[in-house]
């Protein structure tokens, strides 16, 4: 067995539920099952943020709500796709401020030796205003970052 096999036993997959994302996702889990790995899926939410006192009330529940089942049909699409590929998949939702923080927290709380993750998530002005996850990832992570295209 080669040295790469042996190095990737447990592999961080970070997903947003974006199309890109989606081809990480179907990356990330074939390597898993060439690797005879296992897998950790995370998705983060960012937490709600109160603006404007004279907001609907219950929004900050709807937002809340709303995150979840988002995150639970992101989650359950790599769930799947692992337990086709036949390896085993955690799936965890976080909330945290810093999204790419989330990612690295979860590798390292997870002993995960590998993140893999798409090479962007949001389009367009969000993307230039809030800054690329993945290039946050990529900056601050001490593990190997696979990101794919």
């Amino acid at each position: 067995m080669s040295e790469v096999y042996q190095m990737y036993k447990h592999i961080l997959i970070a997903t947003d539920g974006s199309d890109l994302a989606a081809s990480a996702v179907k990356h990330g889990v074939r390597l898993a099952k060439s690797l005879d790995a296992k897998v950790t899926a995370v998705t983060v939410s960012e937490p709600f943020h109160w603006f404007d006192p004279h907001m609907v009330e219950g929004a900050e529940t709807a937002y809340t709500e709303g995150a979840n089942r988002t995150a639970a049909s992101v989650l359950g699409t790599v769930a799947d796709a692992a337990r086709t590929a036949g390896i085993s998949c955690e799936t965890i939702h976080l909330e945290n401020e810093f999204p790419y923080k989330g990612i690295i927290d979860t590798a390292k709380a997870k002993d995960c030796d590998l993140i893999v993750m798409a090479s962007h998530g949001r389009q367009g002005m969000a993307a230039i205003l809030l800054g690329s996850q993945t290039a946050k990832v990529l900056t601050h992570s001490a593990i190997p970052v696979l990101v794919c295209h």
